[in-house]
């Protein structure tokens, strides 16, 4: 196994992989309400079962090289995730997400984490285009978003049904030349 770090706080970004069900798991039952807010992770992850079952839908995509997954362990315990959900290389095109439970929020990690696999995405993979779609009620995940020199495309009304309410949802985007420039600005 492999660990990338993601500063001198000690926090790790890790392949999350199906043996892992159980602490999977047990990191979406400590955030459920939290991140059930915007993100559906806690209505597909209810159980053993399902956490396998879901880890085991991104190591097939890993596979297909269509996506991929990864935690963000701080002291040991898996505190969120960051992920390609769509990934296509043929089209240079992939999509990122993110979550965090509460005891994470607040400390750089997902913006840190995000800028790790955006740039394997396109340095590595020759990805073009990475999109961040995001309610326009999750003003956090807007700020990854402003933070990762991200240009917003554009808001699709009332597109995402969840939970019995329709959202907005915002698409932002960031091309792999303004990505590079970014790096050489920092």
């Amino acid at each position: 196994m492999y660990a990338i770090s993601l500063g001198d706080d000690g926090a790790e970004l890790r392949p999350i992989e199906p043996w892992q069900a159980e602490e999977f798991l047990a990191h979406v039952d400590r955030g459920r309400e939290f991140i059930g807010q915007y993100n559906g992770l806690p209505d597909v992850v209810a159980d053993l079962e399902s956490s396998r079952a879901f880890l085991q839908a991104y190591a097939e995509k890993a596979a297909a090289d269509a996506g991929r997954l990864y935690g963000i362990w701080t002291d040991g315990t898996l505190v969120g995730a960051v992920l390609l959900r769509k990934l296509d290389v043929t089209q240079g095109t992939a999509e990122a997400g993110c979550w965090l439970e509460p005891s994470a929020v607040g400390r750089g990690l997902v913006t840190r984490a995000v800028r790790v696999i955006i740039d394997w995405a396109v340095e590595e993979r020759g990805v073009h285009r990475v999109e961040w779609w995001v309610s326009s009620e999750n003003e956090p995940s807007i700020a990854v978003a402003r933070r990762l020199g991200m240009t917003k495309d554009g808001v699709l009304r009332e597109s995402y049904l969840y939970r019995g309410k329709r959202h907005d949802e915002e698409i932002w985007s960031v091309l792999a030349p303004e990505w590079r420039a970014g790096k050489k600005a920092n």
